[in-house]
């Protein structure tokens, strides 16, 4: 089934939840919570071993259990939400508790690690770049882990996941050797190393940023280091609980995931800490363009007013020497003398010279 991308995704743009409809149901009732970013859903099917590898697009959710019932890895990706009839027969299909699949229509869930016995539920958030300006665009997936299963649930199309889906098509790595659990891990991997290529970018904009604080102050900066700010706030928030799901996985003494794991999911725990501390020292050092900034405006704001009180010094003497002399008295000697008039503006260009010469000397202009 053909789908459609939604309106351009602004960087970070909160998603709408219509939580009043929720208002009042009974837990596990399914109402779907975010923004609709495709027209139609499409259920696409990667099913392979050591040896063989197909993939195909389901028609429906029935399709399904035919390729979960074969003693294969199956990987089974769900790209669109709104629809709950859908959601809702794939949870009946599969016996998946319906507050799991409630979880799923929430698309503002924080990452998350579940274990339900016969099968294990995962929220993370995926950034990356999109082709829209090249803003971060933020999708909630959701996992959910069986014996030999592995479901993905995406918000709209397009993902970080096509180096993995290479992989299995070329049987590279042990991917198609392991097992359904290192496929989850691979595709957690793909997520996590996507934040570095988020957060080197960032990287670069906050060079650019503090060259420009210090060289060319404006408006348009200030704009654009708060909305750096914004966005590793918003990392921040979800990089935090992905850490913690990451260690509970890790921890994990669920059968469905293999203690042979284990040595890669510590890698995947010490790469989200690496990610963290990244964007704590990014963060710092916007906080830093930003006092630039405004130490930068109010220094340029200060040599325009010093500016303008020489300029109103060296006018004050004028000022009061054309006041005395436009006064309307009856007996003003000078006024009669005939080089009065060229005298006075002698005098005044002298005192306006003599003060601009002083305060140059003073280095105060």
């Amino acid at each position: 089934m053909k789908k459609k991308r939604s309106q351009p995704i602004r960087a970070f743009r909160r998603s709408q939840h219509r939580h009043s409809e929720k208002a009042g149901l009974p837990p596990g009732s399914l109402v779907f919570l975010g923004n609709q970013r495709v027209e139609t859903v499409e259920i696409s099917a990667i099913d392979y071993t050591a040896d063989t590898v197909r993939e195909k697009s389901l028609p429906d959710i029935e399709s399904c259990a035919s390729y979960i019932k074969e003693d294969t890895t199956t990987w089974i990706n769900i790209t669109g939400l709104h629809d709950t009839e859908i959601l809702g027969g794939l949870g009946t299909l599969l016996n998946i508790h319906p507050l799991v699949i409630e979880d799923v229509l929430n698309t503002g869930q924080r990452p998350k690690f579940e274990d339900h016995g016969a099968f294990i539920f995962c929220v993370v958030r995926m950034l990356y770049r999109g082709n829209d300006n090249n803003e971060v665009v933020s999708e909630q997936v959701s996992m959910i882990l069986g014996p030999n299963t592995l479901i993905t649930f995406q918000e709209m199309e397009g993902d970080v996941f096509d180096i993995i889906r290479d992989r299995i098509r070329s049987g590279k790595g042990r991917i198609r050797s392991a097992g359904c659990d290192y496929l989850a891990y691979s595709l957690l991997d793909a997520i996590v190393d996507n934040y570095f290529i988020v957060l080197e970018d960032v990287g670069d904009k906050i060079e650019t940023l503090q060259e420009t604080v210090l060289e060319h102050p404006e408006p348009a900066t200030l704009q654009a280091i708060h909305k750096l700010k914004r966005e590793m706030i918003f990392m921040r928030k979800n990089l935090w609980p992905l850490r913690e799901m990451v260690s509970g996985l890790e921890k994990s003494e669920s059968d469905l995931i293999g203690r042979d794991l284990s040595p890669y999911l510590r890698d995947l725990y010490e790469h989200t800490f690496q990610v963290i501390d990244t964007v704590e020292t990014w963060r710092d050092m916007l906080s830093g363009a930003l006092d630039i900034y405004m130490s930068s405006v109010s220094n340029h704001m200060n040599e325009v007013m010093k500016v303008l009180t020489v300029i109103a010094t060296i006018f004050i003497p004028l000022t009061f020497v054309a006041g005395v002399y436009g006064m309307n008295f009856e007996h003003m000697p000078e006024l009669k003398y005939p080089m009065a008039y060229p005298t006075i503006w002698a005098v005044m260009i002298c005192m306006g010279l003599g003060m601009a010469l002083f305060f140059k000397r003073k280095k105060w202009w």
